[in-house]
């Protein structure tokens, strides 16, 4: 009777954590919460149709303060980075003349004069090119991306050497797939707006970039002269956001006129630069620092 007993306790025990762990790794992409206004737009509004009256929004990012001196990277763990890279510096902070660059500009949210419709409500052509993101000199190129949701996303490797591409998303899936010398781009996509996901490579820590997600085309990063400039913005009233991976976001209100064009002007302070950077409004935490090998 005993041992029936202990049987019996033994098989519910198992049982029981068994279930759950099932549902502990369940519980799929579907729930993620998302922000309603992450990025504007969505992929089945109602179909947005050019009148012609559409404008330009352009501007200036400045900065203040003393800039930081360039940053040297030591890439000598790995023989060949530290040839084909040779005099790299860090990405984080590159200012000159008073001009920022890498700042990730956005239309987050705002109304379309004609109709008077959030911005939200409506969907934009997905363009048919894919975004492509490439390691060379083992670096990232470009440090600051952006791409459409469900827009098609390459990861390629310039390289003659492994690296490791280890995305972090929030409202997206992560993902962390290693990728050999002449290997065949990562093909991935984004199902969800999300600004901005973090992408770092396990094996070189110093390699880091941000891609930031968007239901519409109203984007772009600033150059080195610190400008930037959102095309074909629909006549309206929008707010609009500069953000920078260690100067955090700053937001302004902008009315474009039918075939205007307005102007959005930002300084971010040095002396307000974070610790560690920034996505999402939240410190973005280091990756474990270890190849995976296989994509999840």
């Amino acid at each position: 009777m005993f041992h029936q007993r202990a049987k019996f306790w033994l098989c519910f025990c198992v049982l029981v954590s068994f279930l759950s762990l099932s549902l502990a790794c369940g519980g799929g992409d579907d729930d993620v919460d998302v922000p309603d206004d992450e990025g504007g737009g969505t992929a089945t509004g109602t179909p947005y149709k050019a009148s012609g009256k559409e404008g330009t929004v352009t501007g200036k990012i400045a900065f203040s303060g003393q800039a930081p001196a360039p940053q040297p990277i030591d890439m000598n763990a790995d023989a060949v980075c530290a040839q084909k890279g040779s005099g790299a510096v860090s990405e984080t902070v590159v200012a000159k003349d008073g001009k920022l660059q890498n700042v990730f500009v956005y239309i987050k949210d705002g109304t379309v004069t004609e109709g008077n419709k959030k911005i939200s409500g409506f969907a934009f052509d997905l363009p048919a090119d894919p975004v492509t993101l490439d390691q060379n000199g083992c670096r990232y190129t470009p440090h600051v991306i952006g791409i459409r949701a469900n827009q098609k996303f390459l990861v390629t490797n310039s390289d003659p050497t492994a690296h490791n591409v280890n995305v972090q998303g929030n409202s997206n899936p992560k993902w962390n797939t290693s990728q050999p010398p002449n290997a065949p781009p990562i093909e991935q996509k984004f199902v969800r707006p999300e600004t901005l996901i973090p992408i770092k490579c396990n094996q070189h820590p110093w390699m880091k970039s941000y891609v930031g997600v968007l239901n519409h085309p109203f984007f772009a990063v600033s150059g080195a002269d610190g400008s930037f400039t959102l095309k074909g913005v629909p006549p309206g009233k929008y707010t609009l956001v500069a953000w920078h991976e260690r100067f955090g976001e700053k937001t302004m209100e902008v009315t474009l006129a039918a075939s205007g064009a307005a102007t959005a002007d930002f300084t971010f302070d040095g002396s307000t630069a974070s610790d560690m950077p920034r996505s999402n409004n939240l410190q973005v935490l280091p990756a474990l620092e270890f190849p995976m090998l296989m994509r999840h």
